[in-house]
C-alpha cells in the first residue's frame, strides 16, 4: 500500500476499511535499499469507529492531517520509546512528551504507548519512556500497559 491507499476486506464488517496514511522514519532492508519504501501506519475504520496505529513514527504534522482527513480516533497507539539520544533519534522516533502532544492533536478519545519497555533499544533507560509519559500525561485519557496486559474501552 501507499499513503492514500485504501483497502476493504472482502467477507469482513460492513465497513471494514484500512487505510495507509504518513509516519516518519526511514526504511532500509540491505546495504542499498535506504528510504527506497515508505514507512507508514493505518486507520482502521469499522462501522464508523476509527483506530489509529502510528506504526514507528517521529512526531509531526502528520497527526493533523490525519485528524482533518479522518477525524478523531478513538482509540490511538501511539510509539514512545527508543528517542535518545534526541539529537539522532529525533527524526525517527518521539519522546513520550512528543506522544502527548500527537495524542491531542489527534484528538483521540484515549491512546495507548507502544514501541517501549520490552527490548533495549536506545539510550534511555528501559523503564523512563513509561515513566516520562506518566509524568507528562497526568490529565490525558493516554495509556501505558505492562507487557501481556490489556485494557479494554468504550
Amino acid at each position: 500500500m501507499d499513503w492514500g491507499d485504501a483497502l476493504s476486506v472482502p467477507g469482513s464488517l460492513p465497513g471494514f476499511t484500512i487505510h495507509c496514511v504518513p509516519a516518519l522514519h526511514f526504511s532500509s532492508r540491505g546495504i542499498y535499499d535506504r528510504s527506497m519504501t515508505l514507512w507508514y501506519g493505518h486507520v482502521i475504520e469499522c462501522q464508523e469507529r476509527l483506530t489509529y496505529f502510528a506504526g514507528d513514527t517521529a512526531f509531526g504534522t502528520h497527526f493533523a492531517q490525519i485528524r482533518e482527513k479522518f477525524g478523531s480516533p478513538l482509540l490511538a497507539l501511539l510509539p514512545i520509546g527508543a528517542y535518545e539520544p534526541r539529537w539522532f533519534m529525533w527524526r525517527v522516533h518521539m519522546a513520550p512528551d512528543e506522544a502527548v502532544r500527537a495524542h491531542q492533536m489527534l484528538g483521540a478519545k484515549t491512546s495507548i504507548a507502544i514501541h517501549h519497555g520490552t527490548f533495549q533499544l536506545a539510550d534511555e533507560g528501559i523503564g523512563t519512556p513509561k515513566r516520562q509519559l506518566i509524568a507528562c500525561a497526568q490529565r490525558e485519557s493516554f495509556l501505558v500497559l505492562n507487557s501481556g496486559q490489556f485494557a479494554e474501552t468504550p
